[in-house]
This record gives C-alpha cells, sequence and structure tokens, in this order.
C-alpha cells in the first residue's frame, strides 16, 4: 500500500499545506484510518478508493485530520486529485463522493487542479463576546460559514494585523464549531494577491492551517462581492504561505492551484 505527502496550493515543495494520500481497495474500519492521519500528522490525510463505473462519482473520499473526520477539506482534494494524475489511476476530470457530495477535480495546463467546490453560504453575525481578546485585534465583521464548512470569518482592519496575529487558540476554540478565519484586503494588489487569510482550528486538532482550500469557499464569496469581481486571488498568510486562485459560479466556486508529491514510501501495517 503506497502513501505519499503532497503539498498543495503550491508548485514548489516544502510549501502550502501537506496532506497525505492513500489510494485504496474499499475502506477500512474507521479507526484504522483515524490511526493512519494520527501517525501522518498532518492537518488532513485523504483515503480513496475507486467507485464502479456509470455512477454519479468515480473515486469515494473521505477527509481525516489527526483527531477527527472533516466533511470539507480543499487541500487535501487537490492532493487527491494530483495523485491520480500523475500515477495514472484516473485520465482527465474526476468526480469525489464525499460527505459534502460530489466534489470535481479537473486538470489544466502546467499541472494545476481546478476543484468544484460547494459556496458556503455567509450569515452576518454579532462579533462573539470575548473573540477580539482571544484573536488579540478587533473584527470589523464576522460571518458564520454554514455547517459544512463551520468556521468563523472575521474581517480585521489590514494586512498587517492578519500577519502579526497570535491568539489564544484555546479562547479561540470556544468561538466556532471547526475555527476561525481571519482575513483583510491586500495591501498592495500588484504584489499578486487580491486579499489575505489566515485559519486556526484547535477544535479539530490544527492550531494554524497552511493553506485551507474549504474556506476559500467562504472566502470568495465575501471578497468578490465587496472587490466586484468574481475572479480573485487570495494569499494564506501561514509560514509556509500558498497562493488560492478562486472564481465564484453562483452557488458553486472554483479553485485552482498546483501540487507537489514530495514524499512516497510504503505503509507497512
Amino acid at each position: 500500500m503506497r502513501i505519499r505527502i503532497v503539498d498543495a496550493f503550491t508548485d514548489r515543495p516544502f510549501a502550502g499545506n501537506p496532506a497525505g494520500v492513500l489510494l485504496l481497495d474499499a475502506f477500512p474500519e474507521d479507526q484504522w484510518l483515524q490511526r493512519i492521519a494520527l501517525e501522518v500528522n498532518h492537518a488532513e490525510t485523504a483515503f480513496a478508493h475507486p467507485l464502479p463505473a456509470g455512477g454519479g462519482a468515480d473515486w469515494a473520499l473521505r477527509w481525516f485530520t489527526p483527531a477527527t473526520e472533516v466533511a470539507m477539506c480543499g487541500h487535501a482534494t487537490l492532493a487527491t486529485a494530483h495523485v491520480l494524475h500523475t500515477t495514472g489511476a484516473h485520465t482527465g476530470p474526476v468526480r469525489f463522493a464525499t460527505r459534502s457530495g460530489v466534489l470535481a477535480a479537473a486538470p489544466g495546463d502546467g499541472g494545476a487542479i481546478t476543484l468544484d467546490l460547494p459556496t458556503a453560504p455567509l450569515t452576518a453575525v454579532a462579533v462573539p463576546d470575548g473573540v477580539a481578546e482571544a484573536l488579540g485585534a478587533t473584527p470589523r465583521t464576522a460571518f458564520d460559514t454554514g455547517p459544512d464548512v463551520g468556521d468563523l470569518v472575521l474581517e480585521l482592519a489590514d494586512e498587517k494585523t492578519v500577519r502579526g496575529l497570535d491568539p489564544d487558540l484555546r479562547a479561540l476554540a470556544a468561538h466556532s464549531a471547526r475555527g476561525v478565519i481571519a482575513t483583510a484586503r491586500a495591501e498592495d494588489p500588484a504584489r499578486g494577491y487580491d486579499f489575505v487569510s489566515r485559519c486556526f482550528f484547535p477544535n479539530i486538532g490544527i492550531d494554524e492551517d497552511p493553506v485551507t482550500g474549504s474556506a476559500h469557499t467562504a472566502l470568495a464569496p465575501y471578497w468578490s462581492e465587496r472587490l466586484g469581481r468574481p475572479v480573485l486571488t487570495g494569499l494564506q498568510a501561514s509560514p509556509r504561505s500558498g497562493l488560492v486562485r478562486t472564481e465564484l459560479r453562483g452557488g458553486r466556486t472554483m479553485l485552482t492551484g498546483h501540487a507537489v508529491t514530495v514524499i512516497e514510501g510504503e505503509l507497512r501495517v
């Protein structure tokens, strides 16, 4: 059984968001999947197996953090599509059956892959009491992202504030089901991105996620409305960093990025 570590939303090794990827014949028991994810110890490990031809999807796909299974993960979906295409296990567009419905991934020019994901529904909410103290900055606005993403989006004053955050993660965990997305408009769009973000997910065992595809299904509609454009580029300003091209198409969000396989080995259990 081959296991691969893939850096997603980057075109170079040791950047972007690493994910474990295992292609299986079928899903073993959940406990085994969770133990492998804990052993891999990256933000997510993706497990996929082929489905019978002629159905509504080509592969079944699940994602586990070191602590729990999640309903949506963009970067591990990108990593899985990359493995399928680079190994020849699947050619052309691929449809994944997941807990969030059927998600599609299509290869493009230069090794880029575009994910077709559901747009997160944004609901304006009052800034929760205590969140400014936990985050270490005062949000301008707050939005709930719905059950599939499960985050609280907070717009901050500027890019410098987002980059300088050093939150109290234990206190922050009380304010959303999964985590908190801090975001701001780019200081200088000439640098190649339109908005910045950082994502903190202490509730699922991830203090700060390097590059979060699912978060961009909420950031895309948020910033597309404010900037008046359906196509944008987001920079997730984590220490590893990564770029995500977003395109809003109503109820769907297209996320485009690259991926690089950095480790491939044999799982001997």
